[in-house]
């Protein structure tokens, strides 16, 4: 009854070309390791090079055998559980899709076996320049009163059939990993 509210809500305000920016709560979800090929690129915030990563990554992708779906993942590796807060710290970003197996991976790629464990889901919805808003939203208002911390292991967004590449309509699922809060 509230989604479909928030929907009318939305159709209305699109009308006069107004958009309700909406967060909704989180779904927590615990996941198993889960298996990846694909290309990876050492970067940071400040030094950007998440478009050269995947421009190296797409045209190859299909020659990949074994993928459990058609969704892509945009995944990062922190050295230090608090680097994602720093624009300059040095990460490692990598563009994959996951696969039931990796015995054959192909040339000019590798394979990545991400961690499971507890993630908060968050879905984003619009274009990167508003991802500011999400990353806003997830690190200083969910977090403080959720009762988690962001735990040491890959964050990583699952770009599914509702991707759309720089586009206003595009909706991303963010996975933040995530331990509960000791007090």
């Amino acid at each position: 009854m509230i989604l479909n509210f928030i929907n009318q809500l939305e159709s209305l305000l699109s009308t006069y070309n107004l958009k309700l920016i909406t967060h909704l709560a989180p779904r927590l979800e615990t996941i198993f390791g889960k298996i990846l090929i694909g290309k990876q690129l050492k970067m940071s915030l400040k030094e950007n090079r998440t478009a050269e990563l995947w421009r190296s990554f797409m045209p190859l992708r299909n020659t990949i055998l074994n993928p459990v779906s058609s969704d892509l993942f945009s995944l990062q590796i922190y050295q230090h559980n608090d680097d994602y807060m720093n624009p300059e710290s040095e990460f490692v970003k990598w563009a994959a899709v996951e696969v039931s197996d990796n015995m054959e991976v192909p040339e000019g790629m590798e394979s990545y076996f991400l961690s499971g464990g507890l993630y908060a889901v968050f879905l984003h919805k619009g274009g990167p320049q508003n991802f500011r808003e999400t990353f806003d939203f997830i690190y200083s208002e969910w977090m403080p009163t959720s009762g988690y911390i962001v735990d040491h292991r890959e964050h990583f967004e699952k770009l599914g059939d509702k991707y759309k590449n720089n586009d206003p309509d595009s909706e991303e699922e963010i996975w933040i990993p995530v331990k509960r809060r000791e007090d």
